[in-house]
């Protein structure tokens, strides 16, 4: 007597999850990661955990770690429509590594995620060999990281990448708004382009123009979509730099605090950085803006204020300094190939007459103010 054959059962396989594929995808990036490697790190690639040697932290009198985390946004969708997966690792470790320098600290080390519809390994491979190699331009060991493959939860061709990192800092060398003074220098550093927030209005805008990515724009001298992808300017070396080069154990820093410009605009985040009863004023006539910037405000009739409230506009991270060594950081900065310029100063808010836009009270931080006046210049 026949009997009928069992029926097939369900496998991972074919519920969508390609565990080879995922096999493979580490395969093609062991070499980046492995080139991110410093003397620190115990062991290689591919354990559950990463490990790496804090011994020297023995010689801190009161290390603090400092960590943050971070994703690129938007960004991921001009990537995935160019089919160009190599530059926003460079935006993840910016968005993240330079979240951790604001605080002083020097970067031990990075971990990445990167969830998707279908693991295609060369593509994983690609967005990863991206983070390494900015790991590796900051000096900072991408000491692990996790590919998951969701089916049905994302398209196939969809995927997203978030990162943390963690670094350490001296308890009396922390800075913030509590070292910041009457009178402080702000130090502006140029952006790169757009970085990696206020994607989701730059897109609506090239959509709603009727742009397609591949348009080539004369005042760009490249497409839209090249101009989109321009990776996150590092800050994190040259920042380290000048703490090195202006601090001593005998005496406080002079560079009193940072901001990284990101999600919400320059004032925004330098209102973080202040504490109560000071006012800082950003002449908005000290720097060009890149064209970028204003093609988005007139391609879209954007308002200034909107634009400026969601853009970095030219300006990624703000030193803010004492005044004796303002000239020291923009020396540094030029000799690290770094665009740096002075933005404004710092003021006892009681005996200042505020002459523009007034930012304060951002991101939950109940702390000084920005006071941005003037007319920006454009090409």
């Amino acid at each position: 007597m026949s009997q009928t054959p069992a029926p097939e059962g369900i496998t991972y396989a074919s519920a969508g999850v390609d565990t080879a594929a995922g096999d493979r995808a580490v395969e093609l990036m062991k070499a980046s990661v492995a080139a991110t490697m410093t003397p620190a790190v115990v062991g290689g690639v591919g354990g559950f955990a990463g490990l790496v040697d804090v011994s020297d932290l023995r010689s801190y009198r009161r290390p603090l770690l400092a960590t943050s985390t971070d994703g690129v946004g938007t960004k991921v969708a001009v990537a995935q429509a160019l089919d160009v997966h190599d530059t926003i690792g460079q935006d993840l470790v910016g968005m993240v590594v330079d979240d951790i320098v604001v605080v002083g600290a020097r970067p031990l080390l990075m971990t990445d995620y990167i969830a998707c519809g279908h693991v295609v390994p060369e593509r994983v491979a690609d967005i990863v060999r991206g983070v390494a190699n900015a790991c590796a331009a900051v000096g900072t060991p991408l000491l692990g990281g996790e590919t998951a493959e969701h089916p049905g939860l994302m398209g196939p061709d969809d995927y997203d990448v978030a990162g943390a990192a963690t670094g350490v800092v001296e308890a009396d060398r922390v800075l913030g708004a509590e070292k910041v003074r009457d009178g402080d220098v702000l130090i502006a550093m140029g952006s790169s382009g757009l970085h990696s927030n206020g994607y989701s209005l730059v897109r609506r805008v090239i959509e709603h123009a009727g742009w397609g990515l591949e348009r080539h724009v004369d005042e760009l001298g490249r497409t839209v979509g090249e101009e989109l992808l321009e990776p996150t300017r590092l800050y994190t070396r040259v920042c380290l730099a000048m703490l090195d080069a202006l601090s001593t154990d005998a005496a406080p820093s002079p560079i009193h605090a940072l901001s990284h410009v990101t999600g919400g605009g320059l004032a925004a985040n330098l209102a973080r950085v202040l504490p109560a009863g000071l006012v800082a004023d950003v002449d908005r006539s000290s720097w060009l803006v890149p064209p970028v910037f204003d093609m988005v405000r007139r391609l879209g009739e954007v308002p200034w204020d909107d634009l400026e409230g969601t853009l970095n506009l030219g300006v990624g991270m703000i030193a803010v300094v004492d005044p004796e060594v303002a000239d020291a950081v923009l020396h540094l900065a030029g000799g690290s190939g770094m665009p740096a310029w002075v933005l404004g100063a710092v003021h006892d808010a009681a005996s200042y007459q505020s002459v523009g836009r007034v930012v304060s009270g951002t991101k939950g931080v109940d702390g000084g103010s920005v006071d941005v006046y003037g007319e920006y210049r454009t090409a």
